[in-house]
């Protein structure tokens, strides 16, 4: 995804380009707590006004006020108001396909196309409230058939366009269709569809969606697969584009860079949309065992599918012993950690980008324990100066990347920190970084510059608003409600 570097007064002239807000106040504490004039002034609702709203959600609604009853940070309420309808406000779009089955086109904020990736992380913290709202379990049935479709048109395509309108891509040098925004292939594309409906599936009990449309985009993630752990040749996939930044396009005619076949998957971008430097990206492969045996679970308890079932669970075993193979390095001061990239000839990339899968994120998206000494030893790492991509300013200290480049740190990075810390002062230390840097606006952005957060990317990230609030609620289900309020 292209990246808009923005000033703070910057945003305020990019009005016309992002959702317009209402100026309704938000009751962010309870009666019985005393917010000054001030503070009142300050956290005005930055939601959009009711009728402006895509999509509505009696759930998400019942939600922001029992949060908001048991949260005394006046500021963190706010913040919480704003992001955690974020997704659902501004970038929803439901209606019922030519099947008469739901379909939910989710556009990834600013850029109004759906990626795989992030239309599955924005919905995701709704799943939990999908029992008790109708209509928001039938929106996220819809993204799930909208993301299977998508799959099935492309499996090598990270973003889609709502209908064969083509786009700004059209050019690039792979195999275009009209109904795909941006085709780089990331492993991570066909891995979120599968944990949102694995989700789905386990807290509302419906089946329904694992229909021949899921046992033909089953196929297809199977193939691509197989067919990117390079053992019988480069593969098809190809991409090249004419462009001045290095990231957006691929070496050596549009294959990347060489790798020596091992088992493990090749994925020619990360997450970021930038492309790899060593094609064997190791969280997301560790990634991909995980969504492969929530595969395997399905298709034997739903689709009573053995065959399949076999081959999904065959192909994890086979990347999760590739990855403890040649994914592991032996740091000089930290001992065992994992690579960030890897390309089976013996080198190692050493570094962590913000965006997920990324290795600090690994416990929250696969199934890599939170308490493995490689992990524990890699997150000591990540969260240095021996990242390439750590920065640490007068802001804060995160994690950033090459995709919006030098000392610009990604609320993610934080976000992901907390999510997989079992120290609660570290987790509290994370939120306040977040809420320390939103520069006034009540929302998240992309990434802030770790002396300046008014210095910042995207002013309309749904994705990581939406993080934010799934972060919040987790930690009040938790009934961590001192350690918010005492932040």
């Amino acid at each position: 995804m292209n990246r808009i570097i923005i000033t703070l007064t910057g945003a305020l002239a990019l009005s016309t380009a992002i959702p317009a807000y209402s100026s309704e106040t938000c009751i962010c504490q309870p009666d019985n707590v005393k917010v000054s004039r001030v503070d009142r002034a300050a956290y005005k609702c930055q939601r959009p006004a009711k009728k402006e709203r895509l999509f509505h959600s009696d759930a998400v609604e019942r939600e922001i006020k029992r949060v908001k009853s048991l949260l005394t940070n006046p500021k963190l309420a706010w913040m919480f108001e704003n992001c955690f309808p974020n997704t659902i406000d501004t970038t929803v779009h439901y209606r019922t396909g030519e099947d008469g089955k739901p379909d939910t086109f989710v556009y990834t904020g600013d850029i109004h196309a759906m990626w795989l990736r992030d239309s599955g992380a924005q919905v995701w913290p709704y799943v939990q409230l999908a029992n008790s709202d109708p209509q928001l379990r039938k929106m996220l049935e819809g993204v799930i058939r909208r993301q299977l479709m998508c799959i099935n048109i492309d499996p090598y395509a990270n973003a889609f366009n709502d209908g064969p309108t083509g786009g700004e891509w059209q050019s690039d040098v792979t195999d275009m269709l009209p109904e795909v925004h941006e085709r780089k292939w990331e492993i991570d594309s066909l891995c979120y569809p599968v944990r949102l409906a694995y989700e789905y599936w386990k807290v509302t009990g419906d089946a329904s969606v694992f229909d021949q449309a899921w046992i033909q985009a089953v196929d297809n993630i199977l193939t691509t697969f197989r067919e990117q752990q390079r053992r019988d040749g480069h593969g098809k996939y190809k991409f090249m584009r004419k462009t001045e930044r290095a990231f957006d396009t691929l070496s050596n005619n549009g294959m990347g860079t060489p790798v020596k076949p091992c088992g493990l998957i090749a994925s020619s971008f990360r997450p970021s949309d930038d492309a790899t430097t060593l094609q064997f990206l190791v969280p997301s492969n560790f990634f991909a065992v995980s969504i492969l045996r929530k595969a395997a679970e399905i298709l034997d308890t739903v689709n009573h599918d053995a065959r399949r079932s076999a081959e999904c669970r065959a192909l994890a075993s086979e990347v999760e012993d590739a990855l403890q193979k040649h994914a592991v390095y032996n740091h000089p001061e930290y001992g065992k950690i994992y690579a960030f990239e890897c390309d089976g000839f013996g080198n190692h990339f050493l570094m962590d980008d913000s965006n997920a899968p990324s290795l600090m994120s690994m416990p929250y998206l696969s199934d890599v324990d939170v308490n493995d000494p490689i992990y524990q030893n890699t997150r000591r790492f990540i969260w240095s100066d021996s990242n390439p991509y750590f920065f640490k300013g007068k802001a804060g200290e995160g994690i950033g990347g090459p995709h919006v480049g030098y000392d610009y740190i990604w609320p993610m990075s934080l976000m992901m920190k907390a999510f997989t810390s079992t120290d609660d002062a570290e987790v509290a230390q994370c939120l306040k970084s977040v809420m320390d840097t939103e520069a006034g606006t009540g929302f998240i952005h992309e990434s802030f510059h770790k002396d300046d957060p008014s210095d910042f990317t995207r002013a309309w990230f749904a994705w990581q608003n939406t993080l934010f609030g799934e972060l919040v609620l987790k930690l009040v289900n938790e009934g961590k409600i001192d350690l918010l309020n005492n932040i």
